[in-house]
């Protein structure tokens, strides 16, 4: 199934699934990331943030445009792909706490942008509906995979929260590039 925007809408909800499961997954660990982070971090990230959307939405007249979605798209899941392999190599300092939340701004930074993207480009109620109850659905399984994750850790004894996040990024690091990957097939000629 493909629409005259040439996405490949099967694959395209693929990619959305995965992409929703990644963020039910790593919901609860950046809590135990950011525990190094002054809340003073957090105000000044804030406003970065705040200024970044305004530059995105001030060019929404450029970027509105297929290329321009696929390309942002990437660029979001290449940021997660590198914050992810990052925190697998140099886990729980001051450093990585500061790049893995400078990395998931970037990519709220494109939040906005990246729904209005999908409305204009899968411009059918039948598939926003299918693209929002996919979302849903891949949330709630990362959420509930995470959960069970973290207690069967606990069933063996690795109780430390620091540790079990550790282990959980490894299983991120493979699901992004299932998520990498559906994006691009959605995106391919």
């Amino acid at each position: 199934m493909q629409n005259s925007k040439n996405i490949h809408i099967r694959d395209f909800l693929q990619y959305k699934f995965f992409n929703s499961v990644f963020t039910g997954l790593a919901m609860g660990s950046v809590f135990t990331i950011y525990g190094s982070l002054e809340p003073s971090i957090f105000s000044i990230g804030g406003i970065f943030l705040a200024i970044g959307l305004l530059i995105v939405a001030k060019y929404y007249t450029k970027i509105l445009n297929i290329s321009s979605f696929y390309r942002i798209s990437l660029g979001v899941e290449i940021v997660m792909f590198v914050m992810v392999g990052y925190f697998l190599l140099s886990p729980y300092n001051y450093t990585t706490a500061l790049l893995v939340y400078i990395g998931y701004q970037i990519s709220f930074m494109f939040g906005s942008y990246l729904v209005r993207a999908e409305t204009i480009f899968l411009n059918r109620m039948q598939i926003l509906s299918f693209l929002d109850v996919t979302k849903q659905k891949g949330y709630l399984v990362g959420l509930a995979v995470s959960y069970l994750f973290y207690k069967i850790l606990e069933y063996f004894g690795t109780t430390d929260n620091q540790t079990q996040v550790y282990y959980l990024h490894f299983g991120l690091f493979f699901l992004e590039l299932f998520v990498i990957y559906f994006l691009w097939k959605a995106f391919k000629k």
